[in-house]
């Protein structure tokens, strides 16, 4: 027999005794905690990683290492490595509820989570179910010490109801934080969601009414289509009499009523989706504060449908054309700018009229051009500090232009600004009035967004904390991209009375996604006896102000 070689002897005996002696769930928990209150993540997941190789028959390891790759995913900024974290974990709590189905912290946990990101991940129904689950074992239990965690589920079930628009569920959950959890920050978000659904529901109202007295024409094809609900010629007709009208959610709910009943109607596939997307690029309104994730499931929902038909009819060139412009018009996140390269691609080279074929090298034009600049954001947001992020900016500056304002009603202050930087979506912006002492006076304009989200809004933190949101519905607008912008006050604050003569200070705020590029620029001015101008040249953002009081 050979002799055995005195360090691998001395490995095996170390090896058994890390086995004998290894670490407890308990002490692989307080190592990872350990390491986060440190702000190491990355090694409190290496940590739970270990323990559960260790404990693979743990669900509490799997629980806890489901919630640090939360807090990874959390931390991060890009848009689809945020998902790649997330589907590891919800894995994570997946496999810890399938090892302890009671496991009522994992069910929490991942409820919370799937009713917190955008429905597009077909999270929110599960998340639903798993918190109501939570609540009726808390509830039954009547334990005061399990109250918050209950408090916590009343308020993420609002929070889903809220974005799945069954707003009488919505309010019962809001309600129940409010009684349950009184004079604490959750209630205080309770109340104002409350609010902001009563708001919502005013709308709403407004809305009916100005569609009451609707188009003969579509009063005639509702009654025909009462008599024949399967007729598809009249669900067509009505869809587009809906669609010329402007009236794109009443299309949109019809069509998608009638594909749960023919799915493999691709008429009925291409108007809806078509309808889809005018109801994606209306202008920003009250839903918008029930739901800030609203427009981004549509992009998600218009290729989703074009992907279904097209699956049914590959060969319809139409299709694929539609598919690839659409491809080419979403966000960036939507992930399909090559498929859409793609699908241009093959349009052209098919045996298509010569009209159909320039629009489809027009739309192959943008989305390279749309490539190009995913490009240039990236120098600019991993090498902001080289030379190459300065040629960018150089290179995206607009001119700047006069503008001829001598008809303006005197006395009045211009808002002379440049925006010299565009991401792959145009930025929220905000332009304000504060007097010498910071005071709020008046907002000029806010972007659509921010506008109607208000505090569900993260983007313009300092015009949020001056206006509190108190004038916005006049300047609520389009969003504002790269180029020269003018604003004119009347030199009236937001209660429409005229300001006194003093200084006023003019600030603007922009803010980029994805890059997350911010700027905020400010500058001071006299108003009184004599014309004053101020000029502020600093930062790529906003690269340029000038105000011009006119007296």
């Amino acid at each position: 027999m050979k002799k055995i070689n005195g360090y691998v002897l001395i490995f095996l005996v170390t090896a058994v005794l890390s086995f004998s002696f290894g670490k407890s769930v308990d002490e692989y928990i307080a190592e990872a905690q350990g390491y986060l209150s440190n702000n190491d993540l990355q090694k409190a997941i290496t940590v739970m990683e270990q323990a559960a190789q260790e404990y693979p028959e743990s669900s509490v390891v799997y629980t806890y290492l489901g919630v640090f790759y939360s807090e990874k995913a959390q931390g991060m900024s890009d848009f689809s490595k945020i998902f790649e974290v997330l589907e590891k974990t919800f894995s994570m709590w997946d496999k810890a509820i399938v090892l302890d189905p009671n496991n009522f912290e994992a069910l929490f946990y991942r409820g919370a989570w799937s009713v917190s990101i955008p429905k597009f991940a077909g999270r929110t129904r599960k998340g639903v179910a798993d918190l109501e689950t939570v609540v009726m074992i808390f509830e039954q239990a009547a334990d005061p010490s399990l109250n918050e965690y209950l408090v916590q589920a009343y308020h993420y079930l609002g929070t889903a109801y809220q974005k799945l628009m069954e707003l009488d569920k919505a309010k019962m959950y809001y309600n129940r934080v409010i009684s349950a959890a009184p004079d604490t920050d959750l209630a205080e978000q309770a109340q104002t969601n409350l609010m902001l659904i009563a708001d919502f529901e005013k709308w709403q109202a407004q809305y009916a009414e100005q569609t009451k007295h609707e188009d003969p024409k579509i009063s005639a094809l509702k009654q025909e289509l009462k008599k024949d609900p399967e007729n598809a010629g009249l669900i067509l007709s009505l869809g587009q009499q809906y669609m010329d009208s402007g009236r794109y959610q009443e299309a949109v709910a019809l069509l998608n009523s009638a594909l749960t009943r023919d799915s493999t109607n691709i008429d009925f596939y291409k108007l809806f989706a078509l309808g889809l997307q005018n109801y994606a690029g209306e202008e920003y309104n009250a839903r918008i504060s029930l739901d800030t994730d609203f427009r981004t499931d549509l992009a998600f929902e218009v290729m989703a449908v074009l992907d279904k038909a097209v699956a049914l009819a590959p060969k319809d060139i139409e299709l694929h054309f539609w598919r690839g412009v659409a491809g080419v018009q979403m966000p960036f996140f939507v992930g399909k700018l090559d498929q859409a390269i793609d699908e241009l691609n093959m349009v052209v080279e098919s045996e298509i009229p010569d009209e159909d074929k320039a629009q489809a090298l027009y739309w192959l034009g943008y989305a390279y051009q749309k490539k190009a600049k995913t490009h240039w954001i990236k120098i600019v947001t991993t090498y902001p500090d080289h030379d190459a992020a300065q040629m960018v900016f150089d290179e995206m500056i607009p001119r700047v232009e006069r503008i001829n304002i001598a008809d303006q009603k005197k006395p009045y202050l211009s808002v002379d600004f440049v925006i010299g930087f565009s991401d792959e979506l145009a930025p929220q912006s905000a332009v304000w009035v504060e007097d010498k002492n910071s005071n709020f006076i008046k907002t000029l304009y806010v972007s659509g967004f921010s506008g109607h989200a208000k505090a569900k809004q993260v983007n313009l933190p300092m015009w949020s904390h001056s206006s509190q949101y108190i004038d916005v519905d006049g300047v609520t607008a389009a969003s504002i991209d790269l180029g020269h912008h003018i604003y004119i006050w009347d030199l009236k604050d937001h209660n429409g009375k005229k300001v006194k003569a003093g200084e006023y200070s003019i600030i603007v705020e922009v803010a980029f996604w994805p890059s997350m590029q911010y700027q905020r620029i400010q500058a001071y001015i006299e108003i009184g006896k004599k014309n004053k101008k101020a000029i502020k040249e600093e930062g790529n953002l906003i690269p340029y102000l000038e105000i011009n009081y006119v007296k």
